[in-house]
């Protein structure tokens, strides 16, 4: 008696197995073909001593550059204005960051093997893409109050409030991450990838494009403008000597740069250059590909100093307001009480 199995007469079982073993081979070699048209072996040696190497010095310098920063926001200031609780975001962004380090630095001394959990790699992943783009706003945020406070002393006094910073400092960070961010087994180790996985990296791409964006170009635009208007208004008469102000402020402009911009142009290129390779293998050479990848990896180290960097803009910033701000003469009552009062805001 034969059975039927949704109106189709059932083959036997040997020889459906047999049929579904070879069909799964057919597919298999299939894919196999079709991925090998658009992959690229690379030889990425060099990110097992560059990555840890610049790990650990991120992380003992980040550390005690943070731990500083927080005792001073929390034990030695009095007051916190606006500009204080953005710090203080920042400088606690940082540490949660740094502390993510040494797990990394594990995982890329030992050659990309993950020795955690998925849910761990997640998180990992998740804080390093939060300290990012948390400290591009933040650093966006104090830009705008500082520009405010230099180019509309008066008008900013009701403008920006220690509430109105809290109420910016919600964070917000990039959650999809978490939802993005795999684990998978390969010749007996476990990868913990800094993108997705293969088969989610259309996904991943247009994510990212969106949040480069969004939360870079846009903030980093702001900050130009900001510091540029800044400078303008520095340069005035009224002001007297720029020197000290205006070096400060470029130090702070290039250190902007140099951690964010290099990162965020690299990656653009080389997931740019993935995408069409994976489109259509003749338009991007595999040697076009690795080197791509290879500034891309460099620039990650750079991402991470932020890390570093972001105390010392802390530090700078009081230096100058107070500087800047001690330059300017007052003609009358009215405007000294003015200027004392952006000194402690900024």
């Amino acid at each position: 008696m034969s059975e039927e199995f949704g109106g189709i007469q059932k083959e036997p079982f040997c020889l459906r197995v047999f049929t579904t073993e070879m069909a799964t081979f057919d597919n298999t070699m299939t894919n196999l073909n079709n991925f090998s048209d658009f992959y690229c072996p690379f030889q990425e040696d060099f990110k097992y001593i560059l990555l840890p190497v610049s790990y650990s010095l991120v992380f003992v310098i980040g550390l005690a550059l943070n731990t500083t920063a927080l005792y001073v926001i929390v034990f030695r200031t009095k007051r916190w204005k606006p500009s204080t609780i953005y710090m203080f975001n920042l400088t606690m962004c940082d540490t949660l960051y740094i502390l993510t380090l040494p797990f990394l630095i594990y995982y890329y001394a030992d050659e990309n093997d993950w020795p955690f959990s998925e849910p761990f790699c997640k998180i990992i992943r998740f804080l390093f893409y939060a300290n990012l783009y948390g400290s591009i706003l933040f650093l966006c945020c104090i830009s705008l109050h500082r520009f405010v406070g230099i180019c509309y002393p008066v008008r900013s006094l009701n403008w920006v409030s220690a509430r109105q910073a809290k109420l910016v400092s919600v964070p917000c960070g990039p959650a999809p991450i978490l939802y993005f961010s795999r684990t998978r087994d390969v010749e007996n180790e476990r990868i913990c990838y800094d993108t997705t996985s293969p088969e989610l990296f259309d996904d991943f791409l247009v994510y990212s494009s969106a949040v480069s964006l969004l939360m870079f170009a846009l903030p980093f635009m702001v900050v130009m403008v900001c510091y540029g208007l800044m400078v303008r208004k520095l340069l005035e008469p009224g002001w007297g000597s720029e020197g000290g102000s205006l070096g400060t402020t470029h130090q702070a402009e290039v250190m902007f740069m140099l951690c964010f911009l290099p990162f965020h142009l690299t990656r653009s290129l080389y997931y740019s250059f993935r995408y069409l390779r994976q489109v259509n293998s003749t338009q991007i050479s595999c040697r076009l590909l690795e080197a791509s990848s290879v500034a891309y990896k460099v620039t990650r180290p750079l991402a991470s100093a932020n890390s570093c960097v972001d105390p010392i803009l802390y530090f700078l910033a009081g230096h100058e307001a107070r500087s800047t701000l001690s330059k300017k003469k007052p003609s009358s009552s009215k405007s000294r009480r003015v200027g004392r009062t952006l000194t402690t805001e900024l």
